[in-house]
């Protein structure tokens, strides 16, 4: 079987992917969690784009198998800069960047809208609960969290979800990658229907830039509301990379 790794999105931690470990532990899959730097339980200081991609390449480098990578949101930034070490197999995007060439996640999300007339108006804006903290970090206000990011997730998952949220550096957003690994590698997209922190139809534009692409009746958050679909959908993936 390859390898799964899994790479959270921007005020996220590894902990946002418990419940799809235990789904790919019950297919008896090799899964390692990466704890971005500064998140999550990880005590050292924020770290960049690059510096964020580079410890997905590390943890890469000690593995013997081949790789599946995933990224959530934020996430896909760092795998496409980080994917193309030669052990990954395929990328994973869920509701995630899957940035071009000079693209960074806030360019790439106001180019590609406009491009495609996509109107928020009357939704609930993500950027509306940025709040500014100390060496240019933000936090999301709770309330926008939760409309935004788990609009399908029951109150306890969601109170969870946000006890746990930390700061993320605005600089990261502003990033361009220096690798785009989707151009080489095999992908694939999952498009969030009910996404209220992206729009389905940006994620459909991310989406035709991949081999393939799913599309799920979920949140942006899939793997706290339907994990057994994330974890579904890479053990099929696990599969078919170890055969090559």
């Amino acid at each position: 079987m390859a390898a799964i790794v899994l790479v959270h999105g921007a005020w996220h931690g590894a902990w946002c992917w418990n419940r799809v470990e235990r789904g790919l532990a019950d297919q008896g899959l090799r899964t390692l969690v990466i704890e971005l730097p500064g998140h999550g339980e990880d005590p050292g200081p924020l770290g960049d784009l690059h510096g964020d991609a580079m410890l997905v390449r590390q943890v890469i480098d000690g593995i013997n198998e081949p790789v599946v990578l995933v990224g959530h949101s934020y996430g896909g930034a760092v795998i496409t800069e980080a994917g193309d070490h030669p052990a990954v197999r395929n990328l994973v995007y869920i509701a995630a960047f899957t940035l071009d060439t000079g693209e960074s996640c806030m360019s790439a999300a106001v180019n590609l809208s406009g491009a495609a007339g996509i109107s928020w108006e009357g939704h609930a804006l993500l950027t509306e609960g940025f709040v500014s903290g100390p060496d240019k970090t933000i936090t999301l206000a709770p309330m926008v969290a939760a409309e935004c990011l788990y609009n399908d997730c029951d109150a306890d998952t969601i109170a969870w979800a946000i006890a746990h949220l930390g700061p993320h550096p605005l600089g990261n957003l502003q990033s361009v990658p220096r690798a785009v690994a989707w151009r080489t590698k095999p992908s694939t997209y999952v498009v969030c229907t009910h996404d209220l922190a992206m729009d389905p139809d940006l994620e459909r534009t991310f989406a035709r830039r991949c081999t393939s692409s799913v599309e799920w009746p979920t949140s942006h958050s899939p793997f706290l509301s339907r994990p057994e679909l994330v974890s579904g959908l890479l053990g099929e993936l696990a599969t078919a990379s170890a055969q090559g």
